[in-house]
């Protein structure tokens, strides 16, 4: 029999390394349904008379795939590990979605080179047969952080998801969006909605509701700004860095805003890390930080430095950034040459920089931290 990814989570919970979430054990119980379907599955048998070398028969159904969604912090990372150790160990994966298409674009592009020197048929299809590699390697495909941002990704999704599902690849996905809101506002939307129902017709879609963002509850009454710069306060930044996302891997991002790409230089698990010239020493305004402020739950600021008179445009960039984080809720941890007084000091801005000084210090706070997003908004 196999094992059930609900069992282990109650073994975490007797052990009192985890605490019981009944949102949580709800998805896995769906999950352990999955884990009992998949135990003997294999993949369709070729069209080449080969159907006795495979597991699989003919009549056997294929398993649903699942898309599991829900905000950031809720678990979904945790039901996906306890879901691939439990499954049978043969031919699965487990990989970050954004890793994956990395790989995928990769194998593309190797793919068309090779036509090009005509070592493979010109008029095959490359997306079908990396899509067939990757279902020979794993029939359960396992990807976490599902999100659309890339139009490059948008346009080959629906032919690679097809293509896998055709090759028998069952998938579990996790992501922070609902599949309707996926590429949302992205360019040529109109292009990624079949994939949109793809999704919703194959893969058994489950919403994660839980009460808690248990990383960030973690985080409450850590100190989260660190002075004065150097190797210790970056370090300290890495560490925290770590527990907000649960590891050390991150990705670049960007975001569009108002017809132009915003760079994001770390992203990972709802976070994003900044330098404090890339926020406030380019010409960003307004709508750059309300586009941050929507996108993460919690911005990493590095290296804050102490502001000459010369450098009021810095300051009240800084001024506009964490009003328009604190009016959204968004955590932020901040590495800095001074304390939060002593960043500006100078008289054009002063009561403008005085409620940054105290709003800084409240961000601190391990209420702020606890509290729901948007609560002060609210």
């Amino acid at each position: 029999m196999p094992r059930r990814p609900s069992n282990r989570y109650r073994n975490l919970i007797a052990d009192g390394r985890l605490e019981t979430d009944a949102s949580q054990l709800d998805v896995l119980k769906r999950l352990d349904a999955l884990a009992l379907q998949l135990d003997g599955y294999g993949p369709p048998a070729p069209a080449n008379g080969l159907a006795w070398l495979f597991k699989r028969k003919p009549s056997d159904a294929m398993p649903h795939s699942v898309y599991i969604w829900g905000d950031v912090g809720r678990g979904k990372t945790l039901i996906m590990d306890l879901f691939h150790d439990a499954i049978a160990p043969r031919t699965k994966r487990r990989v970050h979605f954004h890793a994956f298409m990395q790989e995928v674009h990769r194998d593309i592009h190797a793919y068309r080179k090779d036509q090009d020197k005509g070592l493979i048929d010109a008029d095959a299809d490359p997306i079908a047969s990396v899509a067939r590699t990757i279902a020979g390697h794993a029939n359960v495909l396992c990807l976490d952080e599902f999100q659309v941002k890339d139009i490059t990704d948008a346009m080959i999704l629906g032919r690679l998801f097809k293509a896998l599902h055709k090759a028998g690849c069952v998938i579990v996905a996790t992501s922070n969006i609902p599949p309707d809101e996926l590429y949302r506002n992205g360019l040529n939307r109109n292009l990624f909605e079949p994939f949109i129902e793809f999704i919703k017709s194959r893969f058994e879609i489950i919403q994660l509701d839980g009460p808690s963002d248990y990383r960030l509850d973690k985080l409450s009454g850590e100190e989260v700004y660190f002075c004065p710069l150097g190797p210790g306060s970056l370090a300290r930044l890495k560490l925290l860095w770590r527990k907000v996302t649960g590891h050390d891997d991150s990705a670049p991002g960007e975001l569009e805003v108002q017809g132009r790409i915003l760079p994001v230089p770390q992203t990972a698990r709802g976070a994003a890390w900044f330098t404090f010239s890339d926020l406030c020493d380019k010409p960003l305004g307004a709508a750059d930080y309300l586009a941050i402020a929507d996108a993460y739950k919690v911005v990493f600021i590095e290296g804050v430095r102490e502001l000459g008179e010369a450098q009021g445009n810095a300051a009240r960039r800084f001024i506009n950034l964490i009003d328009t984080l604190y009016d959204a809720h968004v955590r932020v941890v901040i590495s800095a040459d001074t304390p939060p007084q002593g960043i500006y000091r100078y008289a054009d801005t002063p009561v403008e920089f005085a409620r940054t000084v105290s709003r800084l210090t409240e961000m601190q706070s391990a209420q702020w931290w606890q509290q729901a997003p948007n609560a002060v908004a609210e």
